[in-house]
């Protein structure tokens, strides 16, 4: 599978990328034939003191995209909540295409 991080008006550390890449690569176990990932990382720009990330991934599979867009505090914690999501996308995605 193919992970492309994609940052809107900032650079990610590269803990970040890496821990992104250790993840989504994990959605594999789900189903075999995830062609690519792309992930956003996105600063919302609201008047708030403490700005909110956005994380989405954009899982691309014979047939489908498969899309989630998470908000938290930090990317760490928008990144697991997007991995739950998609894992639930995915299983429901297999168990349609095997009855």
């Amino acid at each position: 599978m193919n992970i492309q991080i994609h940052s809107i008006h900032f650079s990610p550390d590269s803990k970040l990328k890496e821990t992104i890449e250790e993840k989504v690569g994990k959605l594999e176990h789900f189903h075999q034939k995830i062609e690519r990932a792309d992930v956003y990382l996105k600063l919302d720009n609201n008047d708030a003191p403490v700005k909110e990330k956005v994380l989405e991934i954009r899982l691309h599979i014979p047939g489908a995209d498969l899309f989630t867009s998470q908000t938290s505090n930090m990317f760490e914690a928008a990144l697991d909540l997007a991995i739950d999501q998609m894992k639930k996308q995915l299983i429901k995605k297999k168990e349609k295409m095997v009855s």
